[in-house]
């Protein structure tokens, strides 16, 4: 992509995405995710009722008399977007592409972080880890982000989910709210998926197009694997291998939903045809209600 096409199209993805932000997601999003990161504040003296699991162990042997950690909630928090740029992401049958609406959606949550002063970094990934940018505040740097997701070549062409996970563990120490998204199609995850979620506040985004659920009954078809690459010849008038088609897919949608609650993080699902800010509206409003 030229560069002057590359900048109209962040400039126009900016007017969008960044009123959406403003009118309906700033407050919400702070509402949604404050107090779920605490800094600790300073030391004082025990006194009846304190929880005895902060103790200071060390300053009460000093003291010979029992202290307690304060904590604060961290006024300043850090989004970071997990985002799966792989082959199958550049699908779409309905209104746009599947990769476009993450774009959107990611510059949605993005914006929203900065008007709360919170930074924001991204990890692009397939099968390797594709770009890291780590985390920042600013207009300029929110333009950075929307730039490289629409840039972006992918190199890989399959999914690595698990692989994805144990580099945010690894790269980003400190407490942060993280987006993943992805179809969720990829092979088992599940315990970088758990380690991630007991550090962080993690939410699995699945993004989808409504035509995977279902096999059109065509004929016979040569269909090409999106992220292997390979060719092959289906029957897709068979009734048994569209049967198998719909079950697999309904079992990786299942599995997408179990493990992230297994692992006590949220899930949002969210359609190529769908109005996605009416969903996050929804998400965010659900989130309020439970704390």
């Amino acid at each position: 992509m030229d560069k002057a096409t590359l900048l109209r199209k962040v400039r126009l993805i900016e007017i969008k995405t960044k009123g959406l932000s403003q009118q309906l997601f700033s407050g919400e999003y702070h509402s949604a995710f404050k107090g779920r990161g605490m800094s600790f504040s300073e030391v004082r003296e025990y006194q009846y009722g304190d929880d005895v699991r902060n103790i200071d162990w060390n300053v009460t042997a000093r003291m010979d008399h029992p202290y307690i950690k304060v904590f604060e909630e961290e006024r300043e928090l850090t989004v970071m977007l997990l985002i799966d740029i792989s082959r199958s992401a550049f699908y779409g049958t309905r209104q746009q592409m599947k990769n476009t609406l993450i774009t959107e959606i990611a510059a949605v949550l993005a914006f929203s972080a900065a008007n709360n002063n919170d930074k924001v970094g991204v990890i692009l990934f397939s099968d390797r880890i594709e770009r890291f940018i780590p985390p920042k505040k600013g207009r300029s740097h929110i333009l950075r982000i929307i730039s490289e997701l629409l840039d972006t070549e992918p190199e890989g062409r399959g999914t690595d989910i698990a692989m994805a996970l144990e580099y945010f563990s690894n790269v980003v120490r400190k407490r942060s709210i993280a987006f993943l998204f992805s179809d969720f199609m990829a092979p088992d995850y599940s315990r970088p998926l758990r380690i991630a979620a007991r550090k962080h506040d993690l939410v699995g985004l699945r993004i989808y197009d409504a035509t995977e659920a279902e096999m059109p009954s065509v004929g016979l078809l040569r269909v090409e694997d999106a992220e292997t690459g390979l060719w092959t010849w289906m029957d897709t008038s068979d009734k048994k291998i569209q049967n198998t088609y719909i079950k697999n897919y309904r079992d990786k949608v299942r599995d997408f939903e179990q493990r992230f609650t297994a692992a006590g993080a949220d899930t949002l699902s969210i359609a190529t045809d769908q109005p996605y800010f009416t969903a996050l509206h929804q998400f965010f409003r659900k989130r309020i209600n439970r704390r």
